[in-house]
């Protein structure tokens, strides 16, 4: 299911939804630890699990930027910044499994904006084939059909 976007008083919010059959807890530990948390985004790493901490990405030339965690509820929340934008992932659980929500809050559409919420949608793919035990689809040719969908969708959107 692609993400719902909207324009917001504050810039835009893309809302990605996704209903797991696997608890709160298991779905948690892909988010935040570093060993699972490589096999769906290898260039983010975890300094430490705490609000003011900070989620280092590798840049892959040798630097990395600090992006600062805002918010952690233990199995519930992780927020933390994106460039000049927010991601939040919020778990609930649910008799089945649990429900993901991940919500990036974007300052300003920008010609790469399709590009990334193509990227977010393909690393809930892998999240849940790895949570389910598959081989995650190819990434790069799932991502090409999300980046066209999501350009369809920035394409709609009001602008200031």
């Amino acid at each position: 299911m692609l993400a719902v976007v909207k324009q917001t008083e504050e810039g835009y919010e893309a809302r990605f939804e996704r209903k797991l059959k696997h608890p709160v807890e298991k779905v948690w530990a892909y988010l935040t630890e570093n060993d699972k948390l490589k096999k769906w985004f290898s260039e983010l790493h975890v300094e430490e699990l705490r609000e003011g901490s900070v989620i280092k990405f590798d840049m892959g030339d040798g630097t990395f930027e600090e992006m600062a965690i805002l918010e952690v509820k233990r199995q519930s929340v992780l927020e933390y910044t994106w460039g000049e934008d927010r991601v939040r992932f919020e778990l609930y659980p649910e008799e089945d499994g649990c429900r993901l929500l991940l919500i990036e809050k974007i300052t300003k559409i920008t010609d790469h904006s399709h590009r990334d919420l193509a990227g977010w949608h393909v690393c809930l793919d892998v999240v849940e084939a790895l949570l389910d035990g598959r081989e995650p689809e190819p990434r790069k040719e799932v991502w090409e059909k999300r980046r066209v969908d999501y350009a369809g969708i920035i394409g709609e959107l009001p602008r200031e």
